[in-house]
């Protein structure tokens, strides 16, 4: 398990790969797409275009959505993130970290919580099945779907 001490410095190494990567790529490192590669490193687990220009505009930064895009596409774009597709809603981001360090996502289809989570019987698994297809696997994803714990509460509650 990750401590969070050892996740912050994670993330701060991160913050300076993004900066260095697009250094080498020619892009300068301009206040609005840094605020974004920042707001990004401060956070562990996937965040929307609009949630993170909320979090910039509540810091008192003034970069709007369509900055954020663009940052968000460049950096796809260099491999610096992963993006997740949840299927209903709208997309969200998180840092791909250089060292292959990731984690997987559960969805839950009524509320859209989407909560990280790590396994590591999930992960040999993997690599037993690539193995088995004689196949190099260079990524992968893997997202739950279903319901959190609250809503099936609340579903519960409300059957009674």
């Amino acid at each position: 398990m990750v401590t969070q001490a050892a996740a912050a410095t994670d993330m701060e190494g991160w913050v300076e790969h993004a900066a260095e990567a697009l250094r080498r790529a020619g892009h300068r490192s301009s206040a609005p797409r840094m605020a974004v590669v920042e707001t990004l490193g401060r956070h562990d687990c996937v965040l929307t275009a609009r949630e993170i220009a909320d979090r910039l505009r509540s810091e008192g930064r003034d970069v709007g959505v369509a900055t954020v895009y663009r940052a968000l596409e460049l950096l796809e774009g260099l491999g610096l993130l992963h993006r997740l597709e949840t299927g209903e809603g709208p997309t969200r981001y998180e840092p791909a970290h250089p060292t292959g360090e990731h984690h997987h996502h559960l969805v839950c289809e009524r509320c859209g919580r989407v909560s990280p989570f790590e396994d590591q019987g999930v992960e040999r698994s993997l690599g037993k099945l690539a193995r088995r297809l004689d196949f190099r696997v260079e990524g992968h994803d893997v997202v739950l779907r279903g319901k959190c714990v609250a809503c099936v509460a609340a579903g519960a509650a409300t059957r009674c």
